[in-house]
């Protein structure tokens, strides 16, 4: 209820913004030519999505700025909210929420570029000052935004959401911007030179994006070949040792107690209790090498999953005051899983997380939808993060930076995760954690 108050304030602003300049609006008219142009463009720029450490970015900023320098606020306003029509069925929340941010940092941008202008053209120091101003209305509204439907304060969305990459692209955005308000002449040649500078920002997006995917599947198939070969070898050493096992239980039950005195007897006992445990402790490595997966006839909803599972550990987060916060998705996160193994996989991630992040620190659960239907969950902390060196050996066994730890949560996970032909990522920072296991969804 208070993120969509939130949003019918946002719209109000534009309103009141609107009325207050409409004066300006009217005595100062635009081409149609440009506003079409610029309402067209700025849809198409917004599907394109490159993905960040935490996050998507797309780059109809660049024609934002533009608008913000070149229309007077009332056709700005109109313009910016065209950006939502590129989201689709992405659900009310979003599409009102990015209409209602766009609309009202580009609005009050434009009013600034109004009020700069009647001293004359706008400098490229003028247009500077309009490309901070709608960098930060957006920054502030969007992170206002995410903290009022997580509960996070502002600071720390901030913190934890917009990171270098984030920032250089606004600073890159906002020269493009100046840039193409040079070029819009109104001439033909000008609208020529401004899709040339936007097709040159799609082909610089779709390069960020693919270095980034070819390092995303890098170091996914390094973690993949590294858990196998260690799987395979905790196989191979299990399976030579159980057969030693094996002989040893068989020679022990053949000595007949019977025949021995009270402390070889004793002795005997012990022996055998001894050998049953090595041989569970065996059986128990093997399957932590090879988790055997039994698959639910039901879809497993991750939602549910994640509240079981941050139920369970609330009461470790609360031996160090650690805040958890679970960001359910509106979407269909079923799919086809062993919910005993996924639910250990959801305990190990967030025990890491409580345990990495600082007392009094947050750890958050973020459920949702990948762009190719695959659901996924994602366990961040604000904690230290992962060195580089570090990073390379995160799903080893007996790989560990706790004291006392074990090395076997992620591990295991990483198994269980594969199994059900799913992916366990890495995609945090020095600023915290965040580890993501992507599933395919249910069938059907």
């Amino acid at each position: 209820m208070l993120a969509y108050l939130y949003l019918l304030a946002l719209a109000s602003c534009v309103v009141i913004l609107n009325l207050a300049t409409l004066n300006y609006s009217l005595s100062h008219p635009d081409s149609i030519q440009l506003v079409v142009y610029l309402a067209v463009v700025t849809v198409l720029m917004n599907i394109p999505q490159v993905r960040l450490e935490r996050g998507h970015l797309t780059i109809s900023g660049l024609v934002n700025g533009t608008t913000a320098v070149l229309l007077n606020p009332l056709d700005a306003t109109i313009v910016l909210m065209t950006n939502a029509l590129a989201l689709g069925r992405q659900g009310v929340w979003r599409i009102t929420g990015n209409s209602c941010v766009y609309a009202l940092g580009g609005c009050l941008a434009a009013v600034v570029a109004s009020h700069l202008r009647m001293e004359g053209n706008l400098s490229f120091a003028s247009r500077s000052i309009v490309q901070v101003v709608i960098s930060a209305a957006n920054l502030t509204l969007v992170s206002t935004a995410i903290s009022i439907r997580t509960g996070e304060s502002v600071t720390s969305v901030l913190r934890q959401n917009f990171d270098a990459s984030f920032y250089l692209s606004f600073v890159y955005f906002g020269l493009g911007a100046i840039l193409m308000s040079y070029v819009l002449d109104g001439s033909f040649t000008g609208y020529i030179l401004a899709t040339i500078v936007c097709v040159l920002a799609l082909a610089l997006t779709d390069t960020i994006a693919g270095r980034r995917v070819r390092r995303v599947l890098e170091s996914e198939l390094s973690d993949a070949d590294r858990h196998l070969f260690h799987s395979r070898a905790v196989e191979g050493v299990v399976h030579n040792l159980r057969n030693h096992m094996a002989t040893a239980q068989a020679y022990l039950k053949e000595v007949n107690p019977g025949k021995l005195d009270d402390v070889d007897r004793d002795s005997l006992e012990t022996a055998k209790e001894a050998a049953d445990d090595a041989v569970t402790v065996l059986h128990s490595l093997a399957q932590g090498a090879t988790p055997r997966v039994s698959f639910s006839p039901n879809p497993v909803d991750l939602n549910e999953l994640v509240t079981r599972a941050a139920g369970m550990a609330r009461p470790r987060a609360r031996t160090k005051e650690v805040q958890l916060a679970i960001r359910e998705s509106a979407a269909n996160v079923k799919v086809r899983a062993d919910p005993l193994l996924l639910r250990e996989v959801m305990t190990n991630l967030l025990n890491n997380a409580i345990e990495a992040g600082p007392n009094g620190g947050r750890v958050e659960i973020t459920t949702g939808r990948r762009g190719n239907g695959w659901p996924y969950v994602s366990v961040a902390d604000n904690g230290p993060g992962v060195s580089d060196d570090h990073r390379h050996h995160l799903f080893e066994p007996h790989f560990t930076t706790k004291e006392g730890g074990t090395g076997l949560g992620l591990f295991m996970s990483y198994g269980i995760v594969r199994e059900h032909q799913g992916h366990l990522n890495y995609e945090g920072n020095r600023r915290g954690a965040v580890f993501t296991v992507t599933l395919p969804p249910f069938p059907g």
